[in-house]
């Protein structure tokens, strides 16, 4: 048996490293490393609680509204408060515009120019792929960039700024809409949807949501112009909808309003408890406790811990190694093609590149309809009153999965703040009893090595790392 380090990955927010053991040329077992600490759980303890709002959207620059939305649902929670109507409607849309940002990125500037690379020259979508896709260079940059710059414009009006926003606030949003922005609004949302339906599906989203199993996408792909088609082409023939399964349970907070909480397990839905999560650092450079709630979290550093291998805890629900992101959400929302996937193939890099595009398809009409329903001159933040001694809980579902923030205060002052970021729950090490996280799952059994095929990139991306937010 022998030892590889792949890393550091490019494309990716943040460090990442991952070992991998291997045997006759494919790999035995993983270990994935967040090699950098970053102590955001530290820096809050001691303030105001509601510098929370300022602190913690600098965990990240691509998906700081997230930060920001579990941060005010703790405060909030706290606080007993709940947003008016116009608040909550406002907090949806910005995170869904700052969710669906980071879907479009992820699919053109992170995921696909890995199949330009010149290991698939021989393919016969090689070519028309790496004119499209390669990095930089490639003829879709040059559209998506625009496109996404202009759909990030809807942050102007919704949150005042992108990122770091401190419109997001316990009680809603302190930027109120006009009618005229109504309107900018649901322009900007007609311009992004005729991208999405000439470039990126070659077919109305109508008809990319309604899609109700493999068959039926595979059908409506063959002989389509458009980068989603392009994709399935490309993934199919190197066999990446086989590839890259985990343990197959889905774990999601529920999203918009639109998405229930919930747990996929064996084909089947459970209702989600939340008290169920707990932290185990057994193998990370942190000190050893007994696996506990993140309401009662600690976050101290043992860097010298013999058998630790990253900076990252291993969330676990009910002792369970659990998968999150848009294909738990799709689940655990019973969309016919993602059920359908998942029921043939498992967990695979197609069904979550997948989920993601189909959420593209899905939000954007609904945010048209979230927007027409906000009503000017009417409330969009609700005031309350911090208490001396309370705790909260914030549980929102960013881009890459379910992201919850614990909070408790004493004395006016934050006296413990616990973060569990999607990309904790995706790439955790393994646990007390050696049970490893969702991508050390996937990764075994692939090809790896001298001469190998880049089928480990494929599967790293397809869980879209973000490594900030999962250090903090």
């Amino acid at each position: 048996m022998s030892r590889i380090v792949v890393g550091p990955f490019n494309r990716v927010e943040g460090d990442l490293e991952i070992s991998l053991d291997l045997e006759a040329g494919r790999i035995e077992s993983a270990r994935v490393n967040s090699p950098l600490f970053r102590g955001f759980e530290q820096i809050l303890v001691g303030r105001a609680p509601l510098d929370a709002l300022a602190i913690v959207p600098r965990i990240c620059g691509i998906c700081s509204v997230a930060q920001s939305a579990a941060a005010a649902a703790a405060l909030a929670d706290a606080m007993g408060i709940t947003p008016p109507p116009n608040g909550q409607l406002a907090r949806q849309l910005i995170q869904a515009t700052e969710n669906l940002a980071d879907h479009l990125t992820h699919f053109y500037l992170f995921f696909m120019p890995d199949f330009a690379r010149p290991a698939y020259a021989g393919r016969p979508w090689h070519a028309a792929v790496a004119q499209r896709f390669t990095a930089i260079s490639g003829d879709a940059a040059a559209e998506v960039l625009p496109a996404r710059a202009s759909f990030l414009k809807l942050m102007g009006f919704l949150a005042g700024r992108w990122p770091h926003s401190l419109a997001i606030q316990p009680g809603g949003s302190t930027r109120a809409i006009t009618a005229g922005e109504r309107i900018r609004l649901l322009a900007l949302l007609r311009e992004f949807r005729g991208f999405l339906e000439k470039r990126l599906f070659g077919d109305s989203l109508a008809v990319v949501a309604g899609l109700d199993s493999k068959a039926a996408l595979l059908a409506w792909a063959e002989g389509r112009r458009g980068d989603f088609p392009t994709f399935l082409a490309a993934a199919l023939d190197l066999g990446l909808d086989k590839l890259g399964r985990a343990g197959d349970i889905f774990l999601s907070h529920g999203a918009y309003g639109l998405f229930p909480a919930g747990l996929w397990l064996q084909g089947r839905s459970a209702v989600f408890d939340a008290s169920r999560i707990a932290e185990d650092t057994a193998h990370a450079w942190l000190i050893d406790s007994p696996p506990r709630h993140p309401a009662n979290g600690e976050t101290i550093v043992a860097a010298d811990k013999a058998g630790a291998y990253t900076w990252c805890k291993a969330p676990r629900y009910a002792g369970q190694s659990a998968e999150v992101g848009a294909l738990a959400r799709q689940l655990m929302a019973g969309h016919p093609l993602l059920l359908d996937l998942v029921a043939h193939d498992g967990g695979s890099v197609v069904a979550r590149v997948v989920a993601r595009l189909i959420e593209l398809a899905l939000l954007v009409p609904t945010m048209e309809t979230w927007v027409q329903a906000i009503r000017p001159g009417e409330p969009f933040c609700a005031q309350g009153q911090l208490p001396d001694e309370g705790s909260g809980v914030g549980l929102v579902e960013a881009a890459r999965g379910s992201l919850g923030h614990w909070l408790s205060i004493r004395r006016g002052r934050i006296e413990r703040y616990q973060i569990i970021a999607p990309t904790t729950w995706n790439f955790s090490p393994r646990d007390t009893d050696g049970l490893p996280g969702p991508l050390e799952q996937a990764l075994v059994g692939l090809p790896a090595g001298e001469g190998a095929p880049p089928t480990v990139q494929h599967v790293v991306r397809s869980f879209d790392p973000c490594m900030v937010c999962t250090v903090h």
